[in-house]
């Protein structure tokens, strides 16, 4: 099972920008995801990405602010986050779907990174 982490997390000021990175441990041929999960919520999806790249889909959340990519010769998916807002603070993990499909199901997603912390200030 590919092994992930995450980095990239940090504290920023409302209206500023972070890019996460997610190195995984092998290649995968499957899509990637991003999700996040603030204090006494539920982890939720943000943001995923087929193999190929060609294929993107994000959170009505985060649309227009994020974008997910992946380089696969460096097995590495980011997530350049603009205009952060204090509701984007949470805990953002990097997940790798058992699907090469599009996907915005937790349970779709069979390994995960550590996460990282992203706070933003107001």
């Amino acid at each position: 099972q590919v092994q992930l982490v995450e980095s990239g997390g940090g504290l920023v000021q409302a209206g500023g920008s972070l890019r996460l990175s997610c190195e995984a441990s092998g290649r995968t041929f499957n899509s990637m995801g991003w999700f996040r999960q603030a204090p006494g919520k539920e982890r939720q999806f943000v943001a995923t990405i087929t193999w190929s790249g060609g294929i993107t889909y994000y959170a009505d959340s985060v649309k227009g602010r994020f974008t997910i990519s992946r380089d696969n010769a460096k097995n590495t998916v980011y997530l350049q986050m603009n205009n952060l807002q204090p509701e984007d603070t949470a805990v953002y993990y990097c997940a790798s779907a058992r699907t090469r499909s599009i996907t915005v199901i937790r349970g779709e997603y069979n390994a995960w990174g550590q996460g990282t912390q992203v706070t933003v200030s107001s």
